[in-house]
């Protein structure tokens, strides 16, 4: 059986987990609706990946969003963050899902904290020409406020609402740089 081969009553199991515990997940918590929007982003959450995010290591990963705390802005972030930081841990936790790589799992965090966590795909790493995005860009942030500032006008500027967070803006315009978009 690979990764990707997921027994129906495995998968049955999981979805009557949404119902039992759908009252109880919320921005902490795994949800079907997640899952619906990073594949959205051209990324397929495998099933055994996505049973683990909603079923047997669900507990663990609304643990760790619960310990890493509310959304903020990265450009908010003025202390390096340690090795035992939340965040790290998360980030490790969703990378050790079945199938799941970086690009799926910067889309699953930054669906759960929007503001804190940027989108990392191969297009984007090319145009930063690094494989590490997020503390180089909250150094960066950090230390230059102004482009934080300028992202925040930009989507002013394209008529977007403050749902569409400084990162997104961010991501947009590395991987549109990286695909020659104009």
């Amino acid at each position: 059986m690979g990764t990707d081969s997921v027994s129906l009553g495995r998968l049955s199991r999981a979805l009557l987990a949404i119902r039992r515990y759908g009252p109880w997940l919320n921005s902490n918590g795994g949800r079907v609706d997640d899952l619906v929007a990073v594949s959205l982003l051209s990324v397929d959450v495998p099933p055994a990946a996505a049973i683990g995010l909603l079923d047997t290591s669900a507990a663990e990963f609304s643990r760790l969003l619960t310990e890493l705390g509310s959304d903020r802005d990265l450009a908010e972030e003025t202390q390096p963050w340690s090795d035992d930081w939340a965040g790290w841990r998360l980030w490790t936790e969703l990378m050790a899902l079945p199938g799941v790589g970086a690009t799926t799992a910067s889309k699953l965090l930054a669906r759960k904290r929007p503001r804190l966590r940027p989108i990392y795909d191969s297009v984007v790493a090319t145009v930063i020409d690094s494989h590490d995005i997020w503390e180089p860009l909250r150094r960066l942030l950090t230390e230059q406020n102004d482009i934080h500032l300028r992202l925040l006008h930009l989507r002013e500027q394209a008529g977007l609402t403050d749902a569409v967070t400084a990162l997104r803006v961010f991501d947009v315009i590395a991987w549109m740089e990286g695909k020659g978009a104009s």
